[in-house]
């Protein structure tokens, strides 16, 4: 399901609707709710990158939503390769406490990115590359869309996977993919997205513009679902609360359900979590991160002078490490959990400190 080559977004999605639909209206056809009935203002879990048959997947949306279901989550994103999720096929799957998102891989020469919360059969035109400068186009139409950009998996092992286009214009980067991944959802690959995102982070909080991290399955295929995901604060469960989250930066990454972290920095009283400002006044700042699920492991604080705190978990993996900095000392903090043989667990966006 590769569209042709078409260079407008609105001629290419308006063609797609008129072969898929036959003559039907958009409106009476069954695409899944922007909201669901959730837990109200809490933490989400979900994968926002996700292909099905309808793409090149290997299981169909009923599959992938029982299965996502299965791993914990409580939402997924649509994402097939360059073209929009099929009407009539995911509207069913949603529930009070399961949202789906409709968005695109946009699966370029030169890289690929994900376009989530899109509107029902929209499409974004694919046949954009560096030298032509046609990217930002693509981005104005997601964003007026109220959608988000995400630089996909940029170290990715195969032709086009490598990003080559500048972070510029788009809201949040893939640093975790789980698509080319074994026994455990990290490699090299994710581990120079890593490193690429955090040598970046310090100058892009000092201009005022920085991007949050997240991390998806890449699923297509069978065991996949969930590994890793992004867990979002939002106020409720719906596609406008959860991109707002993630536009935000109040999200961190887990390889799955069964690791859980608690990120907060506390200066005079006054109480920060991941995403957010802490003005700390001067102060000392106590930075604290609990953890569950990662036995044996190791929890490592991060700020703008690189790793700077490293301790052990105990072998249940139940623990709670912290540190104490100030905001001359670090301009934001965020936390790596990691197993025994140095593969990544969990991962944090940053708290700012003022």
């Amino acid at each position: 399901m590769v569209p042709s080559g078409a260079t407008e977004p609105l001629a290419l999605s308006a063609r797609w609707l008129d072969r898929t639909l036959g003559g039907g209206t958009l409106s009476s056809l069954s695409f899944p709710p922007a909201r669901a009935v959730g837990r109200g203002a809490a933490w989400y879990r979900g994968d926002c990158h996700v292909h099905s048959v309808h793409s090149d997947g290997e299981l169909t949306p009923d599959e992938l939503v029982v299965r996502a279901r299965a791993a914990g989550l409580d939402f997924i994103a649509t994402t097939e390769h360059n073209s929009a999720a099929p009407p009539g096929v995911w509207g069913q799957l949603a529930a009070d406490d399961f949202l789906i998102l409709l968005g695109e891989e946009v699966t370029t020469k030169t890289g690929h990115w994900l376009a989530l919360g899109i509107d029902p059969g929209e499409v974004v035109d694919w046949n954009h590359q560096v030298r032509d400068g046609l990217v930002d186009r693509c981005l104005d139409q997601v964003h007026r869309a109220g959608g988000l950009c995400v630089a996909a998996h940029p170290h990715a092992p195969y032709p086009s996977g490598d990003f080559m286009f500048a972070f510029r214009g788009f809201d949040v980067v893939e640093v975790w993919n789980g698509l080319w991944t074994s026994d455990r959802p990290w490699n090299a690959d994710n581990e120079a997205a890593l490193a690429e995102w955090g040598r970046s982070l310090a100058a892009d909080i000092h201009s005022g513009s920085w991007r949050p991290a997240m991390g998806n399955s890449d699923t297509h295929l069978e065991g996949q679902i969930g590994i890793p995901h992004t867990v979002v604060f939002a106020e409720e469960l719906s596609t406008e609360a959860i991109l707002a989250g993630i536009r935000a930066g109040r999200s961190w990454i887990a390889e799955s359900a069964d690791v859980d972290v608690s990120f907060t920095a506390r200066a005079g009283g006054r109480v920060a979590g991941v995403g957010e400002r802490l003005a700390t006044r001067g102060g000392q700042v106590e930075v604290r991160a609990s953890v569950q699920g990662v036995p044996a492991g190791t929890v490592s604080f991060h700020t703008d002078r690189g790793k700077v705190h490293r301790a052990p978990l105990p072998a249940d993996g139940v623990g709670v490490v912290q540190w104490d900095t100030t905001a001359e000392d670090s301009a934001s903090v965020r936390v790596e959990v990691r197993h025994p043989d140095g593969n990544v667990a969990a991962l944090t966006n940053p708290i700012i400190l003022t």
